[in-house]
């Protein structure tokens, strides 16, 4: 469905300043929307807000309903931390022991047991996973005892009545988390800011969800990926990319009438106004590399549900306010699929300036579209500018320094503050949706960018603070907003 104009700023949670090493849903979180109520901006973009496992990614979760719980503001409680940086390994062992002492204070009422009453369809499976896990030392389910991992009733009973305050303490968790989200997304909708979330196309191998509905997905008998998600050599890697996740049995799901994504959806949309659904073009076909395979090389193409998932999430949930990531390697038949519901693709202007007839270059957009900068994956824009080619992508010298030539040219700019150059061009762009990341707010180097896809180590860990957010760049992001009717 098309998005009125408007133009917002991509920045997760985490990334938020505070006291305690890693953003939350507490005030400042809070004090950002009314920043970006002050700039004129419309749309706050997050990342998946699940609880992150493996490499600390938000795209590989525990679970894919439930909340991150670092993300939860706990009051009054602080550490000695890196202001711009987010220490994962010790701010999730204090923060973590601090959550369970104040969430062990809280009575466990009955609006907590309504909670998890209308969420019966993951919390339970999800609460009892991670109590498993930490008695596990967080081992993969895989590597359980097979009446564990293969669900065993009388197992998971006798381990539901063993593990009860555990359990209990992540109800508790879960509705925090719920209440702290709620709040912000009424006080975005207050301030008329609307809230994109992040859907990402897979789950975590090691997730409750897999674990719960092991049957719709590809594993063998003993729990292992038969086949995993990847993407064929790209603009990032020469031997394309290898996530791991499991891919989906589409044929089972399509026999439930795909209950479960529509479960998913259903939470997505209940949390945010719009949805950028990552990895579309999976959708309508996939790559599917052997679970065993080191890169993502030798992989073959799969047909994905196509229009039979989108039509069944239609009808049991109304219009779907859908971006579509369709970035990569994307056929005719992708973009029939998209735009045969109407969903705006993206535009990354980082890219446009390869090839002159870039689909991405300003000039060439179309009113229902969404335009960046750049996204978590890319390089800062002022870091991307400073790239010589020599490791960031596949990109050769001379290619970057024709990129930069053409760049110049067709900006009308010296380079100094390419930033601002960019920032301008998406804002003036015919595209209805606008998005920057906070990092090219403020025009922050390479040391500032939130993920390298293909890095195993070392992501998701920027944050800014206040002292960095001037008045002059407030004002002049203000000036861009109304100059541009966003």
């Amino acid at each position: 469905m098309p998005f009125p104009r408007a133009a917002g700023v991509l920045l997760h949670p985490s990334s938020l300043p505070g006291a305690g090493g890693i953003g939350d849903l507490g005030p400042e979180a809070h004090r950002f929307v009314d920043w970006l109520a002050r700039t004129g901006m419309k749309i706050w973009q997050v990342l998946p807000l699940g609880p992150t496992g493996y490499g600390d990614s938000p795209y590989q979760c525990f679970s894919a309903f439930a909340g991150n719980p670092l993300l939860i503001h706990i009051p009054g409680w602080q550490g000695t931390f890196p202001t711009y940086a987010v220490d994962f390994a010790a701010v999730a062992d204090a923060k973590r022991a601090a959550l369970a002492t104040w969430l062990d204070g809280l009575p466990f009422d009955d609006d907590i047991e309504a909670f998890v009453r209308q969420q019966q369809h993951w919390l339970p499976d999800y609460a009892l996973f991670m109590a498993i896990k930490r008695a596990h030392d967080l081992a993969a389910w895989t590597s359980w005892s097979p009446p564990l991992a293969l669900r065993d009733p009388e197992t998971l009973a006798t381990w539901r009545a063993s593990h009860a305050a555990d359990i209990a303490r992540t109800y508790k968790e879960q509705f925090v988390f719920h209440q702290q989200y709620t709040s912000l997304h009424q006080a975005c909708r207050s301030a008329g800011i609307a809230m994109m979330g992040d859907v990402p196309i897979y789950v975590a191998h090691d997730s409750a969800d897999v674990w719960a509905h092991r049957h719709l997905f590809a594993l063998r008998d003993d729990g292992s990926l038969e086949t995993q998600a990847g993407v064929p050599p790209d603009y990032f890697s020469e031997t394309g990319q290898l996530w791991g996740n499991p891919l989906y049995e589409w044929s089972r799901s399509r026999e439930t009438g795909f209950a479960w994504w529509i479960e998913r959806m259903r939470a997505a949309l209940t949390q945010f106004d719009m949805i950028r659904l990552d990895h579309f073009r999976g959708f309508e076909a996939y790559w599917e590399v052997p679970g065993d395979a080191e890169t993502a090389i030798n992989g073959v193409w799969r047909m994905g549900p196509g229009a039979a998932l989108f039509d069944a999430m239609r009808d049991a949930l109304g219009d779907l306010p859908i971006v579509a990531e369709d970035l990569g390697l994307i056929t005719p038949e992708v973009e029939l699929l998209r735009d045969q519901y109407d969903f705006p693709g993206m535009s990354i202007l980082q890219f446009a300036f390869a090839d002159p007839a870039s689909e991405f270059l300003p000039h060439r957009l179309v009113r229902n579209r969404v335009v960046y900068t750049g996204t978590h994956d890319n390089d800062t824009t002022m870091g991307w500018w400073s790239s010589t080619g020599d490791g960031d992508s596949t990109r050769l010298a001379d290619d970057v320094a024709r990129e930069k030539a053409f760049a110049l040219r067709y900006l009308d700019c010296d380079g100094r503050e390419m930033h601002w150059s960019l920032m301008r061009a998406v804002f003036a762009s015919v595209a209805n949706t606008a998005l920057v990341p906070m990092q090219d707010v403020l025009g922050l180097g390479s040391a500032a960018r939130m993920n390298m896809p293909g890095r195993m180590a070392g992501n998701w860990g920027f944050r800014f603070s206040w002292d960095q957010v001037t008045p002059s760049i407030t004002t002049r992001l203000a000036g861009l907003v109304a100059t541009y009717g966003r």
